[in-house]
């Protein structure tokens, strides 16, 4: 079986120059910032406040390893706030 070199190549270039379009980004005083950036700012706020409800009702000790509860509710909330805003 013989294997076509410019036919592996064209595809690899294709599946990687996908990412290339227009990204999506907003402008926050005369600056273009990507829309992920904005999310993951907020989506750490956000968690900074849930953090403190959650000590505050003191449900800490039922979330189970910290250091996997919180990076994950960064990201959940980050998830959320570009689908709901950008998409």
């Amino acid at each position: 079986m013989k294997i076509d070199h410019k036919r592996i190549v064209v595809a690899t270039l294709s599946s990687v120059l996908v990412g290339c379009a227009r990204a999506p980004s907003i402008d926050i005083l005369g600056s273009f910032f990507p829309v992920w950036m904005v999310c993951l700012t907020v989506a750490v706020i956000l968690t900074f406040f849930a953090r403190h409800l959650v000590v505050r009702c003191k449900l800490e000790s039922h979330v189970g390893p910290v250091a996997l509860f919180y990076p994950s509710v960064v990201v959940l909330f980050c998830c959320a706030l570009w689908l709901i805003f950008f998409r």
